[in-house]
């Protein structure tokens, strides 16, 4: 018997690439920039994988609304340039095991795989192209063109291209805006620990892993039960 055709979406910072020390990098500058006090660090983590135009006015929700798009205009500036001169491999790396596992789900005829990420195309482009990743993402679900998460936009995108049901389909991610955005779709969510916001803040994950290594069998047990 033929097996149904999975859909896996990865989101992208603190799930597959450690891109922090360029996010708090950039953030720094930005908001220096504007003569504005810099979020801390947690702050700054917290609002990963949200759009920038809903990240800066939660970092600094008092402020006006063009100074807000200029902090966004300076921290896409100074990320491109942080980037350049480091070269993607280091200033976004992937996290132990990430590219084998990768290789490992995307040569199973019956997986599927994307991407739901809060970066631009450009930004995906780039990172997709340094790790040489591009191919192996048949859906690839983008900032501009969706609201922020945890609207579900990105992920109703993403079956809709592939033709693939939601309870075959699942969302893996390291914050809390990708298990609600998962909800939302009515996919399951897969949390990893390894990102940005705390295991214990994942409350809408079915199910959460420690290590890259743990998702092959944990994709296996998820569709078991969901049959």
């Amino acid at each position: 018997m033929t097996r149904a055709l999975r859909l896996i979406i990865f989101d992208v910072d603190g799930t597959l690439v450690d891109s922090q020390n360029d996010i708090l990098g950039a953030m720094t500058h930005a908001f220096e920039r504007a003569g504005q006090p810099v979020p801390t660090r947690d702050e700054t983590l917290g609002i990963v994988g949200l759009s920038l135009d809903v990240a800066i006015p939660r970092l600094a929700p008092l402020l006006d609304v063009s100074l807000h798009a200029q902090i966004v205009a300076w921290y896409k500036e100074a990320y491109m340039d942080l980037r350049a001169k480091t070269g993607v491999a280091e200033s976004s790396p992937l996290y132990p095991h990430a590219l084998a596992t990768l290789r490992a789900l995307h040569a199973v005829p019956e997986n599927i795989l994307g991407v739901a990420t809060g970066k631009s195309r450009r930004g995906l482009d780039k990172l997709l192209d340094g790790h040489g990743l591009r191919h192996m993402f048949a859906t690839q679900q983008v900032a501009d063109h969706h609201p922020s998460k945890p609207h579900p936009s990105m992920l109703r995108a993403a079956l809709s291209e592939t033709g693939i049901d939601a309870r075959d389909a699942v969302m893996i991610g390291d914050t809390s805006f990708d298990m609600e955005m998962a909800r939302a779709a009515g996919i399951p969510a897969i949390g990893v620990s390894w990102g940005y916001h705390a295991a214990d803040v994942l409350s809408a994950a079915t199910q959460i892993i420690d290590d890259f290594r743990q998702l092959p069998a944990c994709l296996e047990s998820l569709w078991e039960i969901s049959q």
